[in-house]
C-alpha cells in the first residue's frame, strides 16, 4: 500500500493529539494508494480500544463516494503497545450477520488494510495488516512516498 508522506505524518499527529486515548480514522484512495485522510471520533474514548463514531462513518463513507475514492484503510493508534493487531482489533474487523440459528461472522471491510499507529515505537511506528476471513493476520508492505 502506498501512503503519501503528508498522510503518514497526519496519522502520527492524530495519534498524538488524541493520546492518551486511541485515535481512529479512514483513508480513502484508489488502486492501493491513499489519497485522503479522514479523522474520526473514537466513540469509545478509551486508551485500550476504538470504535469509529456511527455518524462519522456515514459522513466519511459519503464523502469517499462523492470523491470517487474507495475505502483503502482503517487506522487507529496504540498508545502504549507496538503496532500489531490485538485480539480486540481482530475481533473488530468482523460483523455478526444473519438471524437466529443462522449467524455467521463476516469481514466488516473486505479488502481494507488495517493500519496501526504506535506511539511507543520510533521505527515501524505505522504498520499495515490484512485480516482474512479466517482471522489470519498478514502484514502488508507500506510504501511512504
Amino acid at each position: 500500500m502506498r501512503i503519501p508522506r503528508p498522510i503518514y505524518d497526519e496519522m502520527l499527529e492524530h495519534a498524538r493529539d488524541e493520546a492518551p486515548n486511541e485515535c481512529c480514522g479512514i483513508l480513502g484512495g484508489k488502486d492501493g494508494a491513499a489519497t485522503t485522510l479522514y479523522r474520526a471520533t473514537n466513540s469509545e474514548a478509551s486508551p485500550l480500544r476504538y470504535r469509529i463514531a456511527d455518524q462519522d462513518l456515514i459522513d466519511i463513507h459519503n464523502e469517499i463516494e462523492e470523491k470517487g475514492e474507495v475505502l483503502v484503510a482503517i487506522y487507529h493508534s496504540h498508545t502504549a503497545s507496538p503496532a500489531r493487531p490485538s485480539q480486540t482489533d481482530i475481533n473488530l474487523a468482523f460483523l455478526d450477520v444473519g438471524g437466529d440459528g443462522d449467524r455467521k461472522r463476516t469481514l466488516a471491510w473486505p479488502g481494507a488494510v488495517y493500519l496501526i499507529v504506535s506511539l511507543v515505537e520510533v521505527e515501524n511506528a505505522v504498520r499495515g495488516f490484512d485480516i482474512g476471513e479466517d482471522a489470519e493476520v498478514t502484514e502488508v508492505e507500506l510504501t511512504v512516498e
